[in-house]
């Protein structure tokens, strides 16, 4: 007999092997038919998959997250069918689940269109509608090669050979379609109804720009309706809320191909950008931190010293002066172990913190750039803490207490908090990171805030912790991060002198709050909607004249507000007053000033707010007080 527990730990005999849907279907013939696949002591297995020893099981339906995700790997199975009953000459790559969705790599010989998406997308909609079901088979690895050469599935074949040690590979039939892949798949395509593709791409095979190019087909799939027309709203929204499109229609900035990933700041734009400076450079003065500059072009031997040119080379923009090789910085924290070490330090002077609004570059590939949130020339909010081991603790308390305050500031208040622990591969001693990532989760603890650990995928130099926002669409940001580096100031010769006069290295924090300036500006656009606070805002006021006679008192006006520090825009263009103000409406200012001989004879201003909101007459003073108490309050 084999006896299967379920999750409410009862408990099912069965007189020999049994399958995952056979188990769901001695407990309903309704559960039997929600089945997607199962999960055996906690591994995912398909439906099909025979259980012949006693087991855990749960039984995973579409509401389950692993049932979503193998909905939409099938999907992207899918994909494959219709593309090859349509294009019979294209060959397949790889179809991986991303977030929210999935995609295909497809080889083909000219680029696919949004006419061949639509006709992708219906012949997945009559394949569905015959309700075949998808078929495992465990195959031989000689058998397998053998598919796909006579299918003439050449990436396939690549894929095969990358898995030398695979003496079985699974292949998913769908009708007289065929796959390779771990698994699992649905069972019927019954569970594949709901689905979009959302748009065409182009990629390179194993991601190097090196390689061949291939169409990449994105899609989407979901459990139900519902989630599907929700998810389609969030992709609308996202769309208008674009920072690339907003950067254009609010005139912020542009990027140009003469200098591909680098930003051309346009005065508003730049307006954004010292606002958020300023306020950070606040941050520092105010939680003690010393600012430094450091060169940006910096030796080879200095790269060599830190790992970087063995290891990092090819991301790095290099050039030569006087046959000696530079690279352009693409990090901060070699230039500050410099600056630390060009005095001799006392564990008096420690904790010792420097930030910097550093300048890097990084070569990145020309696919993987995206406006200005993927650059290859960025500043970041750099900084680094130079401390002992028994100093890790209270600062990393200060310093989440800080970064959630800054957040707070620009309208974040959904941050999710993640550390990550030691590798298999790293430096220092099991004491040394035991120490630091107890100081890293006891910081957490003390802050008062939950997090997830996630196993293994801290730095080769020590642990960190990666804080996330939530925008307002609910998407999330990986953004600020806290590192542990026992490793970088010894390596670059950086010490001080102990209390016993002695020579120790102190421990490196490495720690961003907005991280590349580039990229949290984009953030802020998008969650903003581009309406940004009264404090961010490139311009805070407009100020408009009604006609000819009152030009004189309206640039007075503007004078005025301009002298006391806001950002002030005054327009006297000869135009109805009433395209004057949907025009500084659109480009969503917190405020809009009118006047007309009314407003001069009283020295008042006529307000309107951001949303429409008509606010009356008001003397200057009464306005200026407003806004003072926006701005003071990060509204």
């Amino acid at each position: 007999m084999i006896q299967i527990t379920l999750p409410d730990n009862s408990r099912r005999e069965f007189p020999g092997p049994v399958s995952v849907a056979q188990v769901a279907q001695s407990i309903g013939p309704g559960l039997a038919k929600m089945t997607v696949a199962g999960k055996v002591d906690g591994k995912l297995v398909d439906a099909s998959d025979v259980i012949d020893r006693d087991a855990k099981l749960q039984i995973i339906t579409p509401k389950d997250d692993e049932g979503l995700e193998i909905i939409r790997h099938s999907t992207a199975h899918l994909v494959g069918h219709a593309v090859k009953q349509l294009y019979p000459t294209a060959k397949m790559v790889i179809g991986p689940v991303i977030e929210e969705g999935f995609y295909y790599d497809i080889s083909y010989e000219r680029p696919f269109t949004p006419e061949d998406m639509a006709a992708i997308e219906a012949r997945m909609k009559e394949l569905i509608a015959q309700d075949y079901d998808v078929v495992k088979k465990m195959t031989p690895r000689a058998e397998v090669i053998e598919v796909f050469k006579s299918r003439g599935e050449d990436y396939k074949l690549r894929l095969v050979e990358d898995m030398p040690d695979e003496q079985a590979m699974g292949l998913y039939y769908h009708q007289e379609y065929v796959d390779m892949c771990r698994g699992p798949h649905v069972p019927n395509t019954r569970f594949l109804k709901v689905f979009k593709l959302t748009k065409l791409a182009g990629a390179y095979w194993r991601g190097d720009a090196k390689n061949e190019q291939l169409q990449r087909v994105y899609g989407t799939a979901w459990a139900d309706k519902k989630q599907l027309d929700q998810y389609i709203q969030r992709i609308e929204e996202a769309e208008k809320r674009d920072h690339r499109k907003l950067g254009k229609e609010l005139d912020l900035f542009h990027i140009d191909e003469v200098a591909p990933g680098v930003v051309f700041w346009h005065p508003k734009g730049w307006a954004v950008w010292q606002a958020v400076e300023q306020y950070m450079r606040g941050i520092y003065r105010d939680t003690g931190y010393w600012e430094v500059k450091g060169p940006q072009i910096l030796d080879k031997s200095l790269w060599e010293k830190t790992g970087h040119w063995q290891n990092y080379r090819d991301n790095m923009f290099t050039t030569e002066s006087e046959k000696r090789e530079y690279a352009l910085k693409p990090m901060n924290c070699p230039g500050h172990v410099l600056i630390f070490k060009s005095d001799l330090r006392s564990y008096r002077d420690l904790p010792l913190r420097y930030g910097e609004f550093g300048q890097c570059h990084r070569n990145e590939p020309s696919g993987a750039l995206h406006g200005i949130m993927r650059v290859r020339g960025f500043t970041q909010d750099d900084g680094h803490i130079f401390c002992t081991e028994d100093q890790i603790l209270d600062e990393c308390i200060a310093y989440t207490e800080q970064l959630q305050k800054v957040y707070a500031d620009f309208g974040f208040t959904d941050i999710l908090y993640k550390v990550a622990t030691r590798p298999d591969n790293r430096v220092g001693s099991d004491e040394l990171w035991d120490k630091a990532e107890h100081a890293v989760m006891e910081a957490l603890r003390r802050s008062g805030v939950d997090f997830i650990i996630s196993p293994g995928d801290g730095a080769f130099y020590g642990p960190k912790i990666e804080y996330t926002l939530k925008d307002a669409l609910g998407r999330q940001w990986q953004c600020g991060t806290m590192q542990v580096d026992f490793n970088t100031a010894e390596r670059l010769g950086g010490e001080y002198v102990t209390e016993s006069s002695g020579r120790a290295h102190p421990v490196m924090l490495h720690r961003a709050i907005v991280g590349s300036l580039e990229r949290f500006i984009g953030m802020l656009i998008e969650h903003h909607a581009g309406a940004l606070p009264a404090w961010l805002a490139p311009v805070q006021v407009a100020v408009l004249n009604i006609s000819e006679g009152q030009a004189d008192y309206a640039a007075s006006v503007a004078k005025t507000l301009q002298n006391q520090g806001l950002r002030v825009q005054l327009d006297l263009h000869n135009e109805k007053i009433t395209y004057k103000i949907r025009k500084h409406s659109l480009q969503k200012l917190p405020y809009i000033l009118v006047v007309g001989d009314k407003e001069k004879e009283a020295g008042a201003v006529a307000v309107r707010a951001r949303g429409n909101q008509d606010l009356g007459a008001m003397s200057l003073e009464s306005f200026k007080q407003r806004l003072d108490q926006d701005v003071a309050d990060k509204r």
